[in-house]
């Protein structure tokens, strides 16, 4: 197979962070015979330094002419001051509007060899964690109108049955191919858009008889999340929803430098990267874990390239390597074996 992947590596620790995945992704080339060319553009607070906007139109084009993008992080204090217009922020709606991404699944997994790490009861979480939220990427409130005057502000939540119908059924397609439950969080006690979203679910549902179905409200989803979470598998959800819960559920794992995100439009095509953030106080200086960069060239493998053996191969040295005992800093407990960034990419490929 030969694919061509735009990556952005971004700004604070995207550029160490994403070595390390390419290092990998160039093992697995090697291992199963593919071949994985990439081009590097600039975005987020890298692109503003240096042409003056977060999203060049170069950087835009380059990712939609690629087979697939890989991204670091972008953002900053250094540019926190900036309009609203001008932060780096922007690059990343851009790109998943540009590219038409629709669909962001947020894996929630907890490694057993990283159960201590993990803020609930053991009796809770039990022997580990693996959940997906689905959630919709490119309308409700962050994309509807808004405005304000004087002392008074709106931003407007929009939904239109197509928008529902194209995530809900990726949920299902995503559900399918894990244990057959998805969840549906919507506010439909209180929302025009959530009692369309339940109807729609309830409407699209009749095609997949597989799946079993439920429904929460998104203010008792956050609470059974830390109540009970291995009750969920896939959860769907609108935009904010989505974003909220997915962090909650990130949280609990215990540890954000772990988890890998992916954002697909319709067809394959997807763009992949750590939910993490820049993290510029430590950039440069060989400490930031690179497992959740890795893990997401694993989604993409698995996702756009439909190579399910290369992605489980990734997944496998990873936890190959937890067993070992090695950790970097942020994973780190007494008696482990504290490595940095390099380090991890090296032991990972190493494991493949």
């Amino acid at each position: 197979m030969k694919k061509h992947i735009a990556v952005v590596a971004g700004d604070g620790i995207g550029p160490d962070i994403v070595g390390e995945a390419l290092k990998v992704l160039a093992k697995v080339g090697e291992k199963f015979g593919h071949s994985f060319t990439t081009s590097s553009y600039l975005a987020g607070g890298a692109a503003l330094d240096s042409v003056g906007v977060p999203l060049p139109e170069e950087t835009l084009k380059g990712c939609q002419a690629s087979d697939s993008v890989l991204l670091g992080a972008v953002g900053g204090p250094k540019w926190d001051t900036l309009a609203s217009n001008l932060r780096p922020e922007k690059a990343l709606l851009g790109l998943r509007g540009g590219m038409g991404l629709f669909c962001n699944l947020r894996p929630a997994i907890l490694y057993k060899q990283l159960a201590g790490a993990c803020p609930l009861k053991n009796e809770i979480v039990g022997e580990g964690l693996d959940l997906m939220v689905v959630r919709e990427l490119t309308g409700g409130i962050y994309f509807g109108q808004r405005g304000r005057e004087d002392d008074s502000a709106y931003d407007t939540m929009a939904y239109s049955r197509a928008e529902i119908e194209r995530i809900v059924r990726k949920g299902f397609e995503i559900a399918q191919k894990r244990s057959k439950r998805l969840c549906s969080v919507d506010k439909a006690n209180i929302l025009n858009t959530s009692q369309l979203w339940r109807e729609v679910v309830k409407q699209v549902e009749v095609d997949y008889p597989d799946v079993q179905v439920s429904h929460l409200y998104v203010d008792n989803a956050a609470m059974q999340l830390v109540r009970n979470p291995r009750q969920f598998d896939v959860i769907v959800t609108e935009n904010m929803f989505g974003d909220i819960l997915s962090d909650e559920a990130s949280q609990i794992t215990g540890s954000i430098g772990m988890l890998p995100s992916a954002s697909l439009r319709e067809d394959s095509f997807g763009m992949y990267e750590p939910i993490h953030g820049s993290a510029p106080d430590i950039a440069g200086k060989n400490i930031a874990n690179p497992i959740a960069t890795i893990l997401s060239v694993a989604m993409m493998l698995r996702y756009s390239f439909a190579l399910a053996t290369e992605a489980d191969a990734i997944e496998q040295a990873v936890s190959k390597v937890l067993d070992m005992g090695y950790r970097t800093s942020d994973i780190y407990t007494e008696g482990m074996k504290k490595v940095g960034t390099n380090e991890m990419g090296d032991l990972i490929a190493q494991a493949l």
